[in-house]
């Protein structure tokens, strides 16, 4: 992995790098991939085995974008995100996923998507 000058940041995809060597998605089980921008947040349901995306949703797309005020905060817009990628994911006939964090620690706008998405359904 090339050195990135930022530490927080290469710290980040060291850690990315060594969680993803036990994680993988397949099509019964998909991976449920969460990044975190400073201003956005976006998740994925992915079948790493036939290199797929079954769903994708973030705070960007058109669904969250019509539930959410403009005072709305980051942390809301994640569970919104949980809660729509949840009911995606059961359009699918897709019941348990493997939650892959990308390396970010399971706090704040991470676990709300990921409690957002538990309460709508999916299970981890």
């Amino acid at each position: 992995m090339k050195k990135i000058k930022n530490k927080k940041i290469y710290s980040r995809l060291k850690r990315k790098k060594h969680i993803r060597k036990r994680i993988a998605g397949t099509a019964e089980k998909p991976r449920l991939c969460v990044f975190r921008s400073i201003n956005h947040i976006y998740a994925q349901l992915i079948d790493d085995d036939a290199q797929k995306t079954f769903a994708s949703v973030s705070d960007l797309s058109a669904e969250v974008q019509a539930k959410c005020k403009k005072e709305t905060t980051k942390t809301e817009r994640s569970v919104l995100v949980g809660q729509i990628l949840a009911k995606k994911a059961k359009e699918n006939n897709i019941a348990d996923v493997v939650f892959d964090r990308s390396g970010f620690r399971y706090h704040g706008r991470i676990k709300a998507l990921a409690d957002a998405a538990r309460k709508a359904g999916l299970v981890f």
